[in-house]
């Protein structure tokens, strides 16, 4: 018998790499090409699609913090004060992600008025003596 010759099959030239699947960080992108004639006396064993790996700049990581503590006891038993209240980063901003707000907040409070006055300073003086 005289020796058969396979004609292979014919494959159209590759795609462009499609865009990454992914607008930032790991993910992948794919090309494909396309069987224009199926090889005569045998299989075509060719890839029709390709997928490989891409790499964007890593994506942006915000700020998070913890909820606010409660407020603090009045700093002062008797006339103006303040008290303060604090939350915790518990993630830092990242890659241009979004920064951290305050972590610690201060407000006003006045508690019962001093019992300060002239009369005040000298008892104490002479209760000092």
């Amino acid at each position: 018998m005289p020796e058969c010759h396979t004609i292979p099959c014919l494959l159209s030239p590759w795609s462009e790499w499609s865009d990454c699947s992914v607008t930032c960080g790991k993910g992948m992108r794919t090309r494909q090409r396309m069987l224009k004639s199926a090889a005569e006396l045998g299989d075509c064993n060719e890839e029709l699609e390709q997928a490989e790996k891409c790499m964007l700049p890593e994506c942006p990581i915000d700020c998070e913090l913890t909820e606010w503590s409660q407020w603090s006891e009045c700093n002062t038993s008797c006339g103006k004060g303040h008290m303060i209240r604090t939350r915790m980063i518990k993630i830092e901003p990242q890659f241009g992600g979004t920064a951290c707000p305050e972590t610690v907040q201060r407000t006003k409070c006045r508690v019962r008025k001093c019992l300060r006055g002239p009369g005040m300073e000298k008892r104490r003086w002479k209760e000092a003596r």
